[in-house]
């Protein structure tokens, strides 16, 4: 049996989507080697290339990849000395089935994900490994997304595999003790990833496709965990409005969104996944986080959200996470609810704290506020303020665009 070869394409490309970071948590699991299991799993995916236009399409393409790279791993241990010793330690690697199963380790990716996500690597290095051996980027790929020099995020990531072999971090999903706390700092990563993703620059979109695959994976993993749905059900929310954040270059605000181009598909998954974290009643902030989005992607128009609802939810936010940042947007349900006044008593005395002192959006957050109470020149004065906080191009467009509009 033979394949098209641009079928075959396809296949390889949609398994290494898939299946990567499986069949590199399989190798890490047997091996406890981080580089000989990259190295394995790449040429296993190139040898798919060369096999299956021959032998056609693997009715489990993730299963022959897992094998393929589990003899390849093996055969490379067999030709040295320390090899031959370490193969005699994993005696697992003597068990090669035909097609063994990905099923049959099934928290080999779980394992690897709380590994990568460990507190005691630096918050860049865990980013930098989760998308390096989960989701498959290559280090320019992630060096690009974020700006970094590629040499830089290379030792980056060699000084993460080392810290985890020196420190002896545990490969293994935590205790029921400390899931909690661990699980906190892979939502972490993921959101953090989700957000680079979100930004319109060059080169990043792909990050939240990957934070959205890498959170469906984690909360199949986890089902009985609510707020990795709630993070997947907030990602989804908030790329639901990719389409209409941004145009021509300039930040579009939520109010002036045209929602019938908003993906609805996205949308209703989103509520869907929100209801099920939701149903087991252990609310945490991802779920709250994503409860805000929703009243937003659900209202008719602008006019139409609740915004008591809204103010309620950061309100128990600032409960669960308690934050500047959430007292902010507080602030603005507030003054949407109960009248811009009220409103901006929250955030003068927010900007009086100095908690958010060189923050673009508290400026720009108060001049919206004064130019709807009617108070243009406190406005224009916050708005040149924002202006020259702004962190990027698109910001600054958009609020000198607000400036010019007083």
């Amino acid at each position: 049996m033979t394949a098209d070869v641009q079928a075959v394409r396809a296949a390889v490309d949609a398994a290494y989507r898939e299946e990567w970071g499986q069949v590199v948590a399989t190798l890490i699991g047997l091996t406890r080697d981080w580089d000989l299991a990259e190295d394995c799993a790449q040429e296993a995916f190139a040898a798919a290339l060369t096999a299956w236009p021959r032998g056609g399409i693997p009715r489990r393409p993730g299963a022959w990849l897992t094998t393929t790279a589990r003899h390849r791993a093996t055969d490379r241990l067999r030709r040295d000395t320390a090899g031959r010793a370490k193969l005699r330690q994993l005696a697992v690697l003597a068990r090669e089935p035909d097609e063994s199963p990905a099923e049959d380790i099934p928290d080999e990716r779980l394992r690897l994900i709380f590994t990568c996500c460990h507190p005691a690597l630096p918050f860049e290095a865990r980013v930098a490994l989760t998308l390096r051996t989960l989701a498959g980027l290559s280090t320019a790929e992630i060096a690009r997304a974020f700006l970094t020099a590629e040499a830089t995020m290379a030792q980056r990531i060699v000084r993460a595999k080392r810290k985890i072999a020196e420190a002896g971090i545990p490969y293994r999903v935590p205790p029921a003790e400390l899931l909690p706390e661990r699980l906190a700092a892979v939502l972490a990563v993921l959101y953090l990833i989700f957000n680079e993703g979100y930004d319109e620059r060059d080169g990043r979109r792909a990050l939240a496709a990957e934070a959205i695959h890498l959170a469906r994976v984690l909360a199949r993993l986890l089902p009985g965990e609510p707020e990795p749905r709630g993070l997947l059900a907030l990602m989804l929310l908030h790329e639901a409005r990719r389409a209409t954040r941004v145009d021509d270059g300039v930040l579009v605000p939520l109010e002036r969104q045209d929602r019938s181009r908003w993906d609805r598909a996205l949308v209703d998954e989103g509520v869907a996944v929100l209801d099920e974290a939701l149903a087991t009643r252990r609310t945490g902030p991802y779920q709250v986080q994503a409860a805000i989005a929703a009243c937003h992607a659900t209202a008719p128009d602008a006019a139409g959200t609740d915004w008591p609802q809204i103010a309620a939810l950061y309100a128990e936010l600032g409960r669960l996470a308690p934050s500047p940042v959430v007292e902010l947007n507080r602030a603005v349900a507030v003054a949407m609810a109960d009248g811009i006044p009220a409103g901006l008593a929250l955030v003068d005395e927010l900007a009086a704290s100095g908690r958010l002192d060189g923050y673009h959006l508290l400026p720009a957050t108060r001049a919206d506020l004064l130019r709807r109470d009617g108070r243009t020149a406190e406005a224009r004065a916050a708005y040149e303020e924002a202006v020259r906080l702004a962190p990027s191009d698109a910001d600054r467009r958009y609020l000198t665009a607000r400036l010019n509009a007083l």
